[in-house]
């Protein structure tokens, strides 16, 4: 127990100097979201510790129990001296009787975890068995939608250029732009995320290290290497070429991001559930 407190008492240091650094990189237009994500972070850390409490009181009180059940040699040697003395001659039998064989309460506990991990199998296989066709499902829906709108996708290879290459179509259909590639796009992208940092900075958060990624760093990731692009990348594009550019997908309103801006709209499908290798983009051409 104590090492789980000292531990707890580490955890929740670290994680105030991480909070005391977020804040300090907070502006006036980014501190809302900032104080919103460290408010989340204490609150997930304090119910990790409870549970963690929870569960060692839990293993120390059935420890206690099974410590209780359990009979020693000494013990059972005395219940066979009080028999003996209350009854001789039963005292021969007593001694000759085979010893109780101990239960294996170790044993008894992987089996019982053994038997519920199978179950838990066995429930998930018929769950998996009775949920919908998602990837049919969302198809038919962008389908029925572009069907409406008198669009058509333009399959887009997914590679993980898949925003930039949907993007580069649609300004070689609607821009009449032949003078651009996906690499000039990302750097495009890029520099309007650097020129407008604090726009972009409260959606930098690492999930995984629970601080704020510098956007130098997420910038030069995205620019260099096959990353893959979203909202963030298709607002820097949408504000660089001064065009809305819109994006269509199952169950949800067409989103439509730099609304009312001069030039032509760039239009986008967005597929969650279509691809093997996940999210991606194509491009939407006129019928």
């Amino acid at each position: 127990m104590e090492e789980v407190q000292a531990r707890h008492r580490k955890e929740n240091k670290d994680l105030q100097n991480k909070i005391t650094g977020m804040k300090k990189q907070a502006t006036k237009s980014t501190r809302k979201e900032i104080n919103s994500r460290c408010n989340s972070l204490q609150e997930s850390l304090t119910e990790k510790h409870v549970q963690e409490i929870q569960e060692l009181e839990k293993d120390k009180e059935d420890s206690s129990t099974g410590a209780l059940n359990e009979v020693t040699p000494e013990e059972l040697l005395l219940e066979l001296e009080i028999a003996d003395e209350k009854d001789s001659v039963s005292a021969v039998e007593a001694i000759n009787a085979p010893v109780k064989k101990r239960r294996n309460r170790q044993k008894e506990k992987l089996a019982k975890r053994d038997a519920e991990v199978q179950r838990i199998k066995e429930e998930a296989g018929r769950e998996a068995a009775q949920q919908p066709d998602l990837k049919k499902m969302e198809q038919e829906a962008i389908d029925q939608l572009c069907d409406f709108k008198k669009l058509k996708p333009f399959d887009i290879q997914p590679d993980g250029h898949c925003l930039f290459a949907s993007v580069l179509d649609q300004l070689t259909m609607r821009h009449n732009r032949s003078d651009l590639d996906i690499h000039q796009l990302r750097s495009l992208a890029c520099q309007y995320m650097r020129e407008n940092k604090e726009d972009f900075i409260p959606y930098l958060f690492n999930e995984e290290t629970m601080e704020l990624q510098g956007i130098d760093e997420y910038t030069k990731e995205m620019e260099t290497t096959a990353k893959w692009g979203g909202e963030l990348e298709i607002l820097a594009l949408a504000k660089s070429f001064n065009c809305p550019i819109s994006v269509l997908m199952s169950g949800r309103p067409l989103h439509v991001v730099n609304e009312g801006s001069e030039k032509p709209e760039l239009k986008l499908v967005y597929y969650k559930h279509s691809y093997a290798l996940g999210e991606h983009y194509n491009s939407l051409r006129d019928v």
